[in-house]
């Protein structure tokens, strides 16, 4: 069975962008998925990367310009510029993956529920509340939220070192079998590759 080691980071818009797409990749080739959020901001300054904020201004209006056509083009819902942006995405992750270990949820509903509160729904990804309905929507303990921090905080670090080794300099990015996949726009290739055409 093919492993996609999948990093995400729950600030991104492109990983809302990707929605649950991924999981049904995954279903139709039998492979499994291997959910790593880790700090994209740390990322990109580690992989020679700058924050939104920082980037030249084409470089800022060509994101804007793309992210709300490929919004159209997904038919998702989606503000530019959300109320709650840039946030601390660090408690969403440590929510996550203390889902990830507890299991009785789906995962990608969850990493979906999440990067849509913040981009589709004007919600603080960061707090206690938004977080624990996000698990609650998508079948897991709503107390998930408040436990495992230490653990959280330990395999988020952990996640972020993994990636910067493996090459990820974005997200949503997927690796398999050492391949790997930069963006959302990239899941057709993807499962392409999975096929055994690419």
């Amino acid at each position: 069975m093919a492993r996609i080691d999948y990093y995400f980071a729950t600030l991104s818009p492109y990983c809302y962008l990707a929605g649950t797409r991924l999981e049904e990749v995954a279903a139709r080739n039998g492979a499994q998925i291997n959910y790593k959020p880790f700090d994209i901001i740390q990322g990109f300054g580690r992989t020679g990367g700058v924050p939104p904020k920082e980037r030249h201004p084409s470089r800022i209006e060509y994101r804007a310009q793309e992210l709300t056509r490929q919004a159209k083009k997904l038919g998702l819902p989606f503000n530019l510029k959300p109320a709650h942006w840039p946030t601390n995405g660090a408690p969403a992750a440590y929510a996550f993956i203390a889902a990830q270990n507890a299991g009785g949820g789906d995962l990608g509903q969850l990493a979906h529920a999440i990067t849509r509160a913040c981009w589709a729904e004007e919600k603080d990804i960061a707090d206690d509340g938004v977080i624990r309905a996000c698990l609650t929507e998508v079948g897991f303990d709503a107390d998930l939220a408040d436990s495992g921090l230490l653990l959280g905080a330990e395999t988020y670090t952990r996640n972020l070192e993994d990636a910067v080794e493996a090459g990820v300099f974005g997200a949503p990015f997927y690796i398999v079998e050492g391949e790997r996949f930069w963006g959302q726009d990239r899941l057709d290739d993807l499962d392409l590759y999975l096929q055994g055409k690419l």
